[in-house]
C-alpha cells in the first residue's frame, strides 16, 4: 500500500530510538544507564494525584470542551498573570494533549504549502517534522557554540524571506539548556516586528532554571510582542506530569480559535482527569517544583564537572532544562570513530551508557545527556564514559 507523501519523509525520534535500544539491552540483563530520558524521574506530586483520584471518584470522566475546561483555562490565565504579568482572555487559551500537540496544531492552522519557519539549530527533534507535516519548510539556522547556541538578530534577519511565517524560540532550550536574556529577546523581537513574523515561544522548561537570571517570555516585553507571540507551555516538565499529556497554547484569539476548531475534529478534547490534575498543579502547592529544581541543580553542577574533565569533551554550561549538550568531536577523533553516531553506538555496546547523538538535533558534533536520573547513576555513567574514551585512545 502506498503511504501518503507527507509521512514518507518523517524521521523517527532519535530520543525514542536510543531509549528503545537501551531498554532492549536492559531486558537482556545488562546494567544499562540511560541518559536519553526527556522526562523528570520524580513522581507527580501527591496533591495532584489526589485531585485526579477525586475526579474519577466523582465521575468526571466524560467529554470536556475541545479547548479545555473553564477551570483549567482560568488556572493557566492566573499562572500567566502571576509569573509573566501577562493578561489573556479565556478565548486566547487552548488546552492540548501535551505541548507537542499544541505545536502540531499551531503549525497545522498556521502554515500553507512552502511557508517557511525559521528553526535555530540545535533544535528539538519534532520541530522540523511537525513543520513538514503541515507542508511548510523548516529553515535551519546554525547557531554558534561560542555564543552559547543562541540565535542572533543578524542571523534571524539574514534567514527571512518573503515566505517566512514564523520563528521558533525555545528558552530554556532542549537540547542545549541555554536561556535567552532580556536584551537578546528584545533584539530578536525587534526583527520579528519589523518583518511581521510570528514568534513561537516554547517555554516548556520555564520552571527548571538554575541561575540568578529570571526566565523571561518574549511576550512580556511589550504589548506588540505579546500580540506577535504564541506561547507554548504545559505541566509535563514543571510538575513531572509527562504521561498526563496536558499542554497549552496562548496567543492571538484568531489563531487559538482555529486551533480549537481543529482539535475538535481530531482529538475531541484533552483527557478530563488529566485536566483536573493540571488544574491542581497550577493552583496547589508549588514546593514540589522547587524541590525538583534544587535536585536538578545539584546534579547539573556535579555532572558538568565530571563530563568536562573527560579528554576531548567540551560543554556550554546549561542554565535550564535537564540536559547537557557537550561537543564530543575531539573525543570521537581521538577514539578513531568516523562519526558521533558511531561513537554513541559503541559506547552503548561496550559500556552500556545510552546517550542521544546530536545529529537528531541538527548538531552532529554533540551528544545530549539527560540528568533526570539519580546522582549515583550519573557518577557511574561519567566513570564509564571516561573509561571508554581512555580505552580507545
Amino acid at each position: 500500500m502506498h503511504l501518503a507523501s507527507r509521512v514518507q519523509t518523517l524521521t523517527p525520534s532519535s530520543t525514542l530510538a536510543i531509549s528503545a535500544k537501551a531498554k532492549e539491552l536492559k531486558k537482556a540483563g545488562y546494567d544499562v544507564i540511560g541518559l536519553g530520558a526527556g522526562e523528570p524521574d520524580f513522581n507527580t506530586p501527591s496533591h495532584i494525584l489526589e485531585a485526579a483520584k477525586l475526579a474519577m471518584d466523582e465521575g468526571f470522566t466524560k467529554y470536556t470542551p475541545a479547548g479545555g475546561t473553564l477551570e483549567l483555562k482560568q488556572a493557566i490565565q492566573n499562572k500567566l498573570k502571576q509569573d509573566q504579568h501577562l493578561d489573556y482572555g479565556l478565548d486566547q487559551i487552548i488546552v492540548t494533549i501535551g505541548a507537542k500537540h499544541a505545536l502540531y496544531t499551531l503549525f497545522q492552522v498556521l502554515l500553507d504549502k512552502e511557508d517557511e519557519v525559521i528553526v535555530p539549530a540545535p533544535y528539538w527533534v519534532s520541530y522540523p517534522e511537525q513543520i513538514k507535516l503541515a507542508e511548510g519548510t523548516p529553515v535551519f539556522v546554525e547557531t554558534d557554540e561560542r555564543n552559547a547556541f543562541k540565535l542572533t538578530p543578524e542571523q534571524l534577519e539574514e534567514s527571512i524571506s518573503e515566505k517566512t511565517k514564523a520563528v521558533i524560540i525555545n528558552s530554556p532550550s532542549n537540547p542545549t539548556g541555554v536561556m535567552y536574556e532580556r536584551e537578546e529577546l528584545e533584539a530578536l523581537g525587534k526583527v520579528c516586528l519589523e518583518h511581521d513574523i510570528l514568534i513561537v515561544s516554547d517555554e516548556i522548561y520555564e520552571k527548571l532554571t538554575y541561575t540568578a537570571t529570571k526566565h523571561i517570555s518574549i511576550a512580556e516585553l511589550s504589548p506588540e510582542l505579546k500580540e506577535q507571540t504564541v506561547i507554548i507551555n504545559g505541566v509535563s516538565k514543571s510538575h513531572s506530569m509527562t504521561g498526563w499529556r496536558i499542554g497549552y497554547a496562548v496567543g492571538n484569539q484568531k489563531i487559538i480559535k482555529a486551533m480549537t476548531n481543529l482539535a475538535s475534529h481530531s482529538t475531541s478534547n484533552p483527557t478530563s482527569i488529566s485536566q483536573v490534575a493540571a488544574e491542581a498543579a497550577y493552583t496547589g502547592p508549588q514546593e514540589p517544583v522547587a524541590e525538583m529544581r534544587e535536585a536538578f541543580n545539584e546534579r547539573l553542577e556535579k555532572l558538568y564537572d565530571w563530563i568536562v574533565a573527560i579528554p576531548g569533551i567540551e560543554c556550554v554550561k546549561p542554565q535550564g532544562a535537564f540536559y547537557l549538550f557537550p561537543n564530543v568531536k575531539k573525543a570521537v577523533e581521538l577514539n578513531g570513530f568516523a562519526t558521533v553516531d558511531d561513537w554513541v553506538t559503541a559506547l552503548l555496546e561496550e559500556e552500556k551508557v545510552a546517550l542521544v547523538p546530536g545529529s537528531g538535533f541538527g548538531a552532529p558534533d554533540n551528544v545530549r545527556l539527560s540528568y533526570a536520573i539519580s546522582l549515583d547513576q550519573l557518577e557511574e555513567a561519567a566513570v564509564r564514559i571516561k573509561r571508554f574514551v581512555e580505552n580507545h585512545q
